[in-house]
């Protein structure tokens, strides 16, 4: 009996071992098909860098660029705030703005600024000068005062008055 449970063991083992065999040889093919991809998608890459290059060289300056390498980025224009409306409201859309029109940190906090009216316009009064290209500081500050934080504790209130 030991030695046919020893015997089942033994090619238990053995076909363990041609299943890691056969896992490795299908890896191995795996990743030499992504590298046969890569290599092909750097070729094709450098073939259209070439291509515009040379339509770029042989094109007259005041002559249109062939539409099938134009590309225009949309640009969406940023809303204003007057702290009348929800602040995560607007934040949520100035960031998805600020992503579509792919602006820097130093342009966020510009347009920010900008955007800003009324009484959400006044919260830069107290924000020291050389802070108002800083867009963590102004939006901390528009946060603290127009944020949802403070409607928790005026709930609250509203509440313990009923």
């Amino acid at each position: 009996m030991k030695i046919h449970v020893d015997g089942c063991i033994g090619k238990i083992e053995e076909e363990v071992q041609c299943v890691k065999l056969k896992i490795e040889k299908v890896e191995s093919e795996v990743q030499r098909k992504i590298e046969e991809s890569r290599c092909e998608v750097r070729e094709k890459m450098s073939d259209l860098e070439r291509r515009r290059l040379g339509d770029l060289e042989t094109r007259p300056n005041n002559f249109p660029a062939n539409p099938e390498f134009m590309y225009s980025r949309p640009t969406v224009k940023p809303l204003t705030f007057d702290g009348l409306t929800s602040w995560t409201v607007f934040k949520t859309q100035f960031d998805v703005v600020s992503c579509t029109n792919r602006w820097t940190e130093f342009v966020k906090a510009s347009q920010l600024v900008a955007s800003l009216r009324g009484s959400a316009a006044e919260v830069l009064q107290g924000i020291p000068v050389d802070k108002l290209r800083d867009l963590t500081t102004i939006e901390k500050a528009l946060e603290s005062r127009f944020g949802d934080s403070h409607l928790t504790q005026f709930y609250r209130t509203e509440l313990k008055t009923r």
